[in-house]
């Protein structure tokens, strides 16, 4: 028995897990989730006029720096837990990328500049401490969440990263030579090495089918950079680097060791900032508590305790704040991540620690960073249009754990239908309040959610349901 248990650690939470093995399992993750984790930054850093070219190009390379930091420590946090923070729970944290629409409003709304990052850092960290405050009331609230409504989000969540997988198989959707026969089979390679492996061998070959794929597709990349061209033409006549290129002047420019700097910028209340971004914590949570429903459920096969569900939300909020004190972005459970486990089935604490502690490295020595952050976005698609559909085959499974009746096929079909479906085609919100519009008019999740929690509520129990209760 004890056997068996040393060679399923990587299946176990708190197995035994070498080193041997559980670093290059916990690289996984960190390949995974990576660029995701600092395109918002990117993203909102530009946004107030901090981006590359600016006069504060160096502010925007520290909060980069810092948000690998974070990321690492926070996910130590919800795996190990401090007290009642943390969810010990297999969960990867990272820069949300939920709050871009509502943190791109405040910066218009406020002109931009160091001021609106300013206050979104402070509405950040009240934020925080709001949903880290719903999370110890979250017990009396877990009525609200059944299988059929966990289910749901968990659904609409892969759903809506099955786009973004997509944009990046094909390049990123902003490259210039999107959709190429280069990034395209860049995209497939990946793919086929980690069928070929998760399905052709056995053993830690086939556990860290993702890692292996993903360096293949990195040293093809490489490859294709010396034999084809890799400048082309719009149809502007602009000339542009192709997206699946290798930029090694980023890696021979970034620094070797960097000490990471708290409070780079100054704090700014103010209640524009903070009403929009309290109402998106709420959101983050609901969407959390679908996360690890979903990572427990398809990487353990159980659903979660009430521990685990309000340790990870209380994580979630505690560290979004601890975050915003180092100019990050909130920190939240990464679906991304989600993907991986219930694909891989890879659960154990140890492993997921190791990538941990490389982010840890990584925002203390930026050139090791800086080695990750060239790879190819195609690279990256060929793995994640796989692990984000895993996570919509964890929601049905969540779903039809309980009896597929009547009352909750309307829960779900009208919860995707109507709450996912406006959330996906925001347009039709047009004509609706901003504020209306920030919260439902994203990825589809928090009408989806909103959705089949309160038809859970309205719908009367039938008689099969209550029996089987």
């Amino acid at each position: 028995m004890n056997q068996q248990n040393v060679n399923g650690a990587e299946y176990d939470f708190y197995g035994k897990l070498p080193l041997k093995k559980a670093i290059p399992l916990g690289l996984q993750h960190v390949l995974a989730m990576f660029v995701g984790n600092l395109t918002p930054i990117l993203i909102i850093t530009g946004a107030c006029g901090l981006g590359a070219g600016s006069e504060f190009a160096n502010l925007q390379v520290t909060l980069l720096q810092n948000a690998m930091l974070i990321a690492g420590l926070v996910t130590l946090v919800q795996l190990f837990a401090i007290g009642p923070v943390g969810g010990k729970v297999p969960i990867i944290m990272g820069t949300s990328s939920g709050f871009i629409g509502v943190f791109n409003s405040v910066v218009g709304v406020m002109g931009g500049g160091v001021v609106a990052y300013g206050a979104i850092m402070c509405a950040s960290i009240i934020g925080g401490i709001f949903e880290g405050i719903l999370g110890f009331c979250l017990k009396p609230l877990r009525r609200f969440f059944p299988a059929v409504v966990t289910g749901t989000v968990v659904l609409s969540i892969g759903l809506s990263l099955i786009a973004v997988g997509v944009n990046s198989f094909g390049g990123g959707d902003s490259a210039a030579d999107f959709g190429s026969v280069e990034n395209l089979f860049l995209g497939v390679i990946v793919l086929i090495v980690i069928v070929a492996l998760k399905h052709g061998t056995k053993g830690m070959t086939s556990s860290s089918s993702i890692l292996i794929g993903i360096i293949v597709g990195y040293v093809v990349a490489a490859i294709m950079g010396a034999v084809l061209p890799t400048t082309g033409v719009s149809a502007d006549g602009t000339e542009f680097t192709k997206a699946w290129v290798l930029n090694w002047d980023k890696v021979a420019e970034a620094s070797w060791f960097a000490v990471p700097k708290l409070m780079p910028v100054k704090l700014v209340f103010d209640w524009r900032a903070i009403l929009p971004v309290m109402i998106m914590f709420i959101v983050t949570a609901v969407e959390t508590v679908g996360d690890i429903s979903g990572v427990m459920e398809g990487g353990l096969n159980r659903e979660a305790t009430d521990r685990e569900l309000s340790g990870g939300v209380i994580c979630d909020g505690l560290g979004s704040s601890f975050a915003a004190i180092f100019g990050v972005l909130p920190n939240t459970s990464f679906s991304q991540n989600v993907g991986l486990v219930v694909m891989t089935k890879i659960v154990n604490r140890t492993a997921l620690a190791m990538g941990a502690i490389f982010l840890v490295l990584c925002g203390l020595f930026p050139k090791l960073a800086a080695l990750i952050s060239i790879m190819p976005q195609s690279v990256l698609g060929g793995a994640a249009v796989m692990m984000f559909s895993s996570i919509v085959v964890s929601g049905i499974q969540l779903i039809t754990k309980n009896p597929l009746t009547t009352r909750n096929i309307t829960i779900v079909s009208v919860a995707l239908g109507l709450g996912y479906g406006i959330g996906a085609n925001s347009g039709v919100l047009t004509h609706l309040p901003q504020a209306v519009q920030l919260v439902f008019g994203g990825s589809g999740i928090v009408p989806a959610a909103l959705m089949a929690i309160i038809l859970n509520v309205v719908l009367p129990k039938e008689r099969t349901n209550e029996k089987s209760n």
